[in-house]
């Protein structure tokens, strides 16, 4: 049964290690059943640096939600960030044997499945293709030729890689936590599917997660990701920033931050001030409020150019009709929706991640912090590119392919095991693990709907 499916994100952060279970309640909708986080000192910038430490840290927040929730957690969803998130476009095309015979679900999945074969620069691995849209014997601008009748099917793809070593070191470090990975997920992907509504995707709109060590982006138009990067600034900086420009110690910048700063400096009192407690003995010390905010501002507005550079090089700064939606921990920061406003003179708004959550015991979820992490656990229920599952559903069931197709355990799901041997598998020469998991779970609903094709 559908709702017996439980799905674990586990969002590996430069701030805090974050899982959350979910499962879908009757209304379709997303229920948190636990939730357990850490605080991640292994992780720099998004890309794991220290091992042990990060070990810990997830084994510790596993172990939170498993306690709240009740459930044994065995598999999960992981989130992958960094720098060293490349995005391309490709094309790639196969030939069919008649021109007669309508096209089929394989025959698009081939076709994307050669995408993984792509020679990716040494030391990265393809994490997601994505089809934008199809070519049908020339016929251009197709979004699903499934059913159509030719002989050549062209694909634009717009095509993920990420570092192997921060692959290799996510898989270690989950591995020896005693826990498998279902899906590696791109951070701005996942956060834009608990965010972005449909319409949103749709008219065009520019996701900002801005997390403690990374600020991620991902462009959607036309209901599909245009693009996706991840810069290496995030709200440490300013916290670091706040530390050096008020000579106050790490976590009093960070509180100073959190409890008044403010985005705007203008929007800042001249005339507050706070007092932090002195040192051993020394004299307290007085910060102006207004000082403080002229240093998040300035480090701010920097970030936000930074994003918006990257909306503008990839030719999608004009094509924004729902303009920007701040997401992610950083996102909480006074004022800097106007801020954002003011830079890049698009619409803005804070994401909460409640477009696909139900009632929850757990409150604390509907934070933009949880976005990435929320995301996460809607992945295992949904296709990260929708129309990867049409064609599989006999109506309109946008969320539901994933969940019906795969064996799902009461308790933990473990799709590898039933299923497996006869799922296509892409020989790619690397054999990689994670390109083996994506194709399973492709493979998987495959299957299922070829067995209900004869």
């Amino acid at each position: 049964m559908q709702n017996d499916k439980i799905v674990v994100g586990l969002d590996i952060g430069t701030t805090k290690i974050c899982a959350l279970v979910g499962r879908k309640n009757e209304f379709g909708k997303l229920e948190i059943l636990g939730m357990g986080k850490a605080v991640s000192e292994g992780v720099v910038r998004g890309i794991v640096s220290n091992i042990d430490k990060t070990v810990d840290a997830i084994r510790k927040a596993i172990r939170q939600a498993e306690e709240q929730s009740g459930i044994n957690i065995g598999v999960v969803n992981v989130g992958i960030a960094g720098q060293h998130i490349k995005s391309l476009q490709h094309n790639g095309s196969i030939t069919r044997n008649s021109a007669e015979t309508e096209i089929t679900v394989d025959d698009v999945n081939r076709l994307t499945n050669d995408m993984y074969r792509l020679v990716t620069p040494p030391g990265s691995e393809i994490i997601h293709v994505m089809p934008q849209d199809y070519k049908v014997d020339y016929e251009e601008g197709i979004m699903d030729p499934v059913g159509m009748s030719g002989v050549r099917l062209e694909g634009n793809f717009h095509i993920i890689t990420a570092q192997s070593t921060a692959i290799n070191n996510i898989n270690k470090c989950v591995t020896k936590a005693g826990l498998e990975i279902d899906n590696l997920i791109l951070e701005p992907l996942a956060s834009s599917m608990s965010v972005l509504s449909d319409e949103e995707k749709e008219a065009g709109v520019a996701l900002i997660d801005i997390g403690g060590g990374t600020t991620d982006l991902a462009i959607f138009k036309d209901g599909i990701i245009r693009h996706a990067a991840v810069l290496p600034f995030g709200g440490n900086i300013v916290t670091s920033d706040i530390k050096q420009g008020c000579a106050v110690m790490q976590n009093q910048a960070e509180q100073l931050k959190v409890k008044f700063g403010k985005a705007i400096a203008e929007e800042a009192s001249d005339y507050e001030i706070v007092s932090i407690p002195g040192l051993r003995d020394r004299a307290p010390k007085e910060i102006s409020l207004k000082n403080l905010a002229h240093i998040i501002e300035a480090r701010m507005e920097e970030i936000i150019e930074l994003v918006y550079a990257e909306i503008q090089r990839t030719g999608h700064g004009d094509k924004l009709a729902a303009g920007i939606v701040l997401t992610g921990g950083g996102s909480q920061l006074q004022n800097l929706v106007q801020l954002t406003e003011y830079v890049t003179g698009l619409d803005t708004r804070i994401g909460y991640p409640n477009e696909h959550l139900g009632k929850s015991k757990i409150e604390a979820v509907k934070s933009p912090m949880y976005a990435t992490t929320v995301g996460l656990v809607l992945a295992g229920y949904r296709s990260i590119d929708e129309r990867v599952s049409r064609p599989y559903e006999e109506e309109e069931q946008t969320y539901r392919p994933a969940p019906e197709v795969r064996a799902a355990a009461p308790v933990v799901p473990q799709p590898a095991a039933p299923a497996q041997p006869a799922a296509p598998k892409k020989t790619s020469g690397a054999g990689k693990f994670f390109q083996d998991i994506i194709s399973r779970t492709k493979g998987l609903l495959i299957d299922d709907f070829d067995d209900k094709q004869y």
